[in-house]
């Protein structure tokens, strides 16, 4: 069947059933007469059971997990049963405090003062961890950011603006030993900011699918995964200034800094992270 008739089937926007398909939960097939999907009555049922489990706040993740077999639906219903009364003596609390608040003639700002209401502000704190959770920022975060994406790339196109009219003739792109072992016109630095638009936009879609499948956190680590090869296109390109200068002769060593580095990083921030998501949870 077309999607126009699992959309009347099921109920749910066209949005939602192309998103259950890019998350891998449901692998439609495809007519070999004209490459169109083929929906059966397998995947209806399968998008009814995703759509309700996540009304009932049941992750993307979970949901992956339960189809292919590496949990039970007793084991996520219960996981998320503890999470929702969690949430609802938060949300209780809080509208408890907003009701005290409330009652106070004079309510304003700059004169709220929080011991008022709050006896035991590390207590407070800690029941509300999810919350500065959210407020916070972590390296891989940051890391990941289109920002940063951007600022690799323009660091990349001033640098070779800045330098290709006065390196030599030739450059090179492949070294051996500590020598150059290919060489092309120095033009080629520009290829360098070149490669960042390009691993951004042509090769980030497919990390992305792949990450998805294969890996938790698939959009945070997608992010990292693109800005460190743009990260690395950069090292390459100043490695080529700094070796036809003489200053410096093994790539590998560059390279080798720069992945130890990063993943030394990647590593840390998402043990932290996991283990935060843990006891949020």
């Amino acid at each position: 069947m077309t999607i126009k008739e699992v959309e009347e089937r099921t109920g749910l926007a066209r949005s939602n059933i192309r998103f259950y398909e890019k998350e891998g939960l449901i692998e439609p097939l495809r007519k070999e007469s004209n490459g169109y999907r083929d929906y059966t009555e397998q995947d209806v049922e399968e998008i009814k059971k995703i759509a309700f489990l996540r009304t009932v706040g049941i992750t993307i993740e979970d949901v992956r997990r339960l189809s292919k077999k590496e949990t039970n639906l007793h084991e996520v219903l219960e996981k998320q049963k503890k999470l929702l009364e969690e949430q609802l003596s938060g949300l209780q609390n809080a509208k408890r405090m907003c009701e005290d608040l409330l009652t106070c003639e004079k309510l304003d700002y700059e004169k709220l003062n929080v011991e008022n209401y709050v006896a035991d502000l590390e207590s407070c704190w800690n029941e509300n961890k999810a919350v500065f959770k959210l407020d916070s920022v972590s390296f891989i975060y940051l890391w990941g950011g289109t920002m940063v994406w951007g600022s690799l790339t323009l660091v990349s196109l001033l640098i070779a603006a800045a330098s290709v009219w006065y390196l030599p003739a030739r450059i090179p792109v492949q070294w051996s030993d500590g020598t150059a072992s290919a060489l092309v016109d120095r033009r080629f630095i520009l290829a360098y900011p070149a490669a960042c638009i390009l691993i951004r936009f042509l090769l980030r879609p497919g990390i992305d699918r792949w990450l998805k499948r294969n890996a938790v956190h698939s959009e945070s680590l997608t992010n990292y995964v693109t800005n460190y090869l743009c990260f690395l296109a950069v090292s390459v390109q100043v490695f080529t200034i700094l070796f036809v200068n003489g200053i410096v002769k093994n790539v590998t060593i560059v390279l080798l800094a720069d992945t130890v580095v990063l993943f030394g990083v990647l590593l840390a921030g998402w043990r932290k992270l996991s283990k935060r998501e843990e006891k949020a949870r």
